[in-house]
């Protein structure tokens, strides 16, 4: 069976290099301007130069957003980031229309470009046309079925690469063609400033009783009407890797490296599992449930399959985040001799906590006996962020290893 390649989100540095780590073939991340996702980290050329260069070194491409609705004034600059871009060595650019595909070519005729979906390419003859018109990869529209993808795969040339969409948000609106922002708060959401309003509390108001707000379900209060669920395919796989998709696409690059880890260190062990038995990825099996578990660990909504085997579930049940663990730091470093890590702290520990060991190799459970602050001294339980910590390791771990906890805040299942 083919293994489509696994490509995951990168905000800023280290949620590429945790991304690279943990087991990513591919990592998509944007520079600072003409990508959807302006409030994420994003990447200076000097860092982005860097990144290139890190992952190159592991084996694993980067593409690179540029994939605003542009207008006039945006092309100038777009065709200077392709060519910087084709010079640094970055292995693809994400685009949304012809315009950015013509201005690209002709800028970086060596650039290969993948079509966002916000293209909305819904059809074999549109994936045609775009690949006849330099379009090497098409990132597929989140509306299509299974089945209608494996017949655009019958239907385009093996030359042509195909791109889904596998884990994470959903915009509610047609391929994230989304008005809704622009017009509430004069944020574009598909110019990258998207202020998030299809997940804000909605009620609905009858025009001759002003004041009275009547919620829009069958509980009381208020609900997110527009807030669709997030994706999550972890237990169809082996029938998207039959599908014949060279790339499976992980979204957020809106979210923490903890974030990063967790899924994309799940959606790697689904796929090696595959790779050897597909049976072990099958829907109720023992991995199944665990990976499932596993994603459960970081905050997430609720969640369904999306359009693949049907319509998805309403909108109004992803109405708040949820998660079953906690993120507590970062490895700095690990002394065998001592049995000890030092702690790059982000949560609270509590000595008897039963703490996780996230690795590129796997996931180890230990309990906590004990916290040295950086003055020596001892403490029962600490919280203070950013500070270094040292706490016992009973096997070995690497710099950028992550580590979590219980669940304390208040979206904890």
């Amino acid at each position: 069976m083919n293994i489509p390649e696994l490509l995951a989100p990168a905000g800023g540095a280290r949620q590429f290099e945790t991304a690279v780590r943990f087991g990513a073939d591919a990592v998509y991340c944007g520079l600072k301007r003409l990508g959807l996702r302006a409030h994420s980290q994003n990447f200076t050329p000097e860092e982005l130069g860097e990144a290139i260069g890190f992952a190159h070194a592991h084996a694993v491409k980067v593409f690179v957003t540029l994939n605003i609705f542009a207008y006039d004034s945006d092309l100038e600059e777009m065709d200077q980031a392709a060519r910087m871009l084709e010079t640094m060595g970055a292995d693809g650019v994400i685009v949304a229309d012809p315009g950015a595909v013509m201005t690209i070519q002709n800028a970086a005729p060596n650039l290969p470009i993948h079509l966002s979906t916000q293209a909305n390419t819904l059809n074999s003859a549109s994936a045609c046309f775009w690949h006849q018109n330099g379009v090497k990869r098409i990132v597929l529209s989140r509306e299509l079925s299974l089945e209608q993808i494996r017949q655009i795969r019958l239907n385009t040339p093996g030359s042509l690469e195909l791109e889904a969409f596998v884990h994470g948000a959903v915009c509610m609106s047609y391929s994230g063609r989304c008005t809704l922002s622009k017009y509430l708060t004069g944020r574009d959401g598909n110019r990258g400033d998207c202020a998030q309003t299809c997940r804000w509390s909605f009620a609905l108001q009858e025009q001759k009783r002003p004041g009275q707000y009547f919620p829009v379900d069958q509980s009381q209060g208020y609900t997110q009407i527009f807030s669709a669920r997030d994706l999550n395919l972890i237990g169809r796989l082996p029938e998207l890797c039959a599908a014949g998709l060279d790339s499976l696409k992980i979204e957020g690059r809106m979210k923490t490296e903890y974030y990063t880890a967790t899924v994309v260190g799940a959606y790697r062990r689904a796929l090696d599992a595959i790779k050897n038995d597909p049976s072990l990825m099958a829907p109720g099996a023992p991995l199944t449930r665990e990976l499932t578990q596993e994603l459960n660990k970081c905050s997430h909504r609720d969640s369904d399959t999306g359009f693949y085997f049907g319509h998805p579930e309403v909108a109004g049940g992803a109405d708040r985040y949820t998660q079953t663990a906690e993120f507590v730091g970062f490895v700095r470093e690990y002394q065998a001799e001592r049995k000890s890590a030092l702690v790059d702290l982000r949560g609270k520990l509590v000595v008897g906590d039963s703490l996780e060991l996230m690795t590129p190799n796997g996931v180890r459970a230990f309990t906590l006996e004990r916290i040295v602050l950086p003055d020596g001294t001892s403490r029962e339980s600490y919280s203070v962020a950013r500070t270094l910590v040292r706490i016992n390791m009973p096997f070995e771990a690497e710099p950028g290893d992550l580590l979590r906890g219980p669940c304390r805040n208040h979206d904890c299942e």
